[in-house]
């Protein structure tokens, strides 16, 4: 199934669609990747999850990714001896480390490297940011806060720390067990929650061992003040624009968008956008003229992939949501203003070998107007360069390696192929333009441009380029 759109879709299931029927559906309406949440979803249920994925992939003959979403720290408050109560403005209010229940002046706060780590002047939100708290005292047992935004506070609700760096890992003890599950279930990629620091993604990389490309969720502030260095260790980035928002003033997460998705360009690296993109799907058929431009922004901005999060899980609408944003993601790139936006933005290639054969292969297809981009690539990392360059030709990436074609499903304009490895150069020509025929990305008497790394099967060794012809039996003549 060639998809028609560069931009990827992740589609979490859950509820609404944990069945092969509704997954099936997904994928033929456009679903590219599918997400997971350990949040909700026990380890027996993921693994029948992955193994209906699987079914559903070699039915299709078409790679399919699956990203498992750690579910991070979560900071909750205790109880309260009426389950809940009201707090004024202005008022003070006790978090500390006792575990009686708590009233309108103190509650139990069930985190002591919070408690640790707080400052005079931190800000505490309570239940997504509904409460504000302002620390005007701090010890390890307590802490003092003058209530700045009121209103019902319950049992159990969350809390977000906007201004503290918790010297605490982004891995639980339940993450560790989930990503264990997950990696002999079978994932291609691994979501971070909560990251703060690039070893939060050194961690995940030691346990996971190359098993699963380690993704990061970019939700905390202390995450955009070491942007780069969290990138730069991890495969890809997701900004989670839902936490993100509660921890930040919500005004800034568009400039942050934007700012995410060119860097993760800069480097390389895929940027999925998530969070609340169709949310009014969950209960309708039909998404607000607002969620469409949302989406269509991201797709301008040239992100590998949008994601949808309750909308395909929970809502009542998941087959419809993916089709939506198909829809938006191909009438974005058919825009005659797309693709100058994309050629705008596009970074200068880095002083390697590898990288300045992909640019030089995008030049010479746009010169040449040729129908595709072929690659061959071990790792992936052949086609993640020429993906970078944002080509306005298709890239079809050839891999003997099944788990490198998955992974790849995320990436921007990749079209994932799962070959035997080529022999010589003369296979490599002679495959690349069979299978590009075959999977209707040209036809006879047209030339496409070979990109592949030599000796063959080594990663990283992207150093060769060759313009071939279609011949009349579908194989590439140089």
């Amino acid at each position: 199934m060639r998809r028609l759109r560069r931009v990827r879709i992740l589609a979490t299931l859950g509820p609404a669609s944990s069945d092969s029927a509704t997954i099936r559906k997904l994928f033929e309406a456009g679903a590219d990747v599918f997400r997971i949440n350990m949040s909700h979803t026990s380890h027996d249920k993921m693994r029948e999850l992955i193994a209906t994925i699987r079914n559903i992939e070699a039915s299709y003959n078409r790679p399919i990714g699956i990203l498992v979403d750690l579910q991070g720290p979560k900071l909750r408050l205790g109880t309260f001896k009426e389950s809940a109560a009201i707090l004024a403005n202005g008022q003070s209010f006790v978090l500390d480390s006792d575990p009686a229940p708590g009233d309108a002046t103190r509650v139990h706060l069930p985190h002591p490297e919070i408690l640790r780590a707080l400052k005079e002047g931190d800000a505490l939100l309570i239940d997504d940011g509904k409460l504000r708290l302002i620390a005007e005292e701090t010890s390890p047992q307590r802490a003092v806060t003058r209530v700045v935004i009121g209103g019902r506070i319950s049992d159990r609700k969350g809390v977000s720390l906007p201004d503290t760096d918790l010297p605490v890992s982004a891995m639980t003890a339940k993450d560790h067990a989930d990503l264990a599950a997950a990696l002999e279930a079978g994932t291609d990629w691994i979501a971070l929650s909560f990251v703060q620091r690039a070893d939060d993604v050194h961690e995940a990389r030691r346990i996971a061992r190359g098993r699963a490309a380690i993704m990061s969720k970019i939700e905390k502030p202390q995450a955009i003040d070491r942007l780069a260095d969290i990138m730069e260790a991890s495969d890809a980035i997701m900004v989670a624009r839902g936490d993100l928002g509660v921890e930040m003033p919500v005004e800034r997460v568009p400039g942050l968008q934007k700012q995410m998705t060119r860097m993760a360009r800069r480097m390389g690296k895929p940027v999925i956008i998530a969070t609340q993109m169709l949310e009014s799907m969950i209960a309708s058929p039909v998404p607000t003229r607002a969620e469409v431009s949302d989406v269509a922004t991201a797709v301008f901005e040239g992100a590998d992939a949008v994601m949808l999060s309750a909308e395909s899980a929970a809502g009542k609408y998941p087959s419809e949501a993916v089709m939506m944003m198909d829809h938006i993601g191909e009438e974005v790139e058919r825009d005659p203003t797309f693709g100058s936006v994309i050629d705008a933005q596009r970074p200068d290639p880095e002083a390697t070998a590898g990288d300045a054969i992909a640019e030089a292969a995008r030049r010479i297809a746009e010169t040449l107007h040729l129908p595709a981009i072929i690659c061959w690539t071990s790792s992936g990392s052949t086609a993640m360069r020429v993906a970078r360059e944002r080509p306005r030709c298709p890239v079809v990436a050839i891999t003997p390696n099944a788990t490198v074609a998955r992974k790849l499903a995320l990436l921007w304009g990749v079209h994932c192929v799962v070959a035997e490895d080529a022999h010589d150069s003369d296979d490599i020509i002679h495959r690349a333009g069979r299978i590009a025929y075959r999977d209707g990305f040209c036809k006879a008497g047209e030339r496409v441009i070979v990109v592949a790394g030599v000796p063959f099967g080594t990663p990283g060794t992207t150093n060769m380029v060759r313009i071939a012809t279609i011949g009349s039996d579908a194989d590439a003549n140089l």
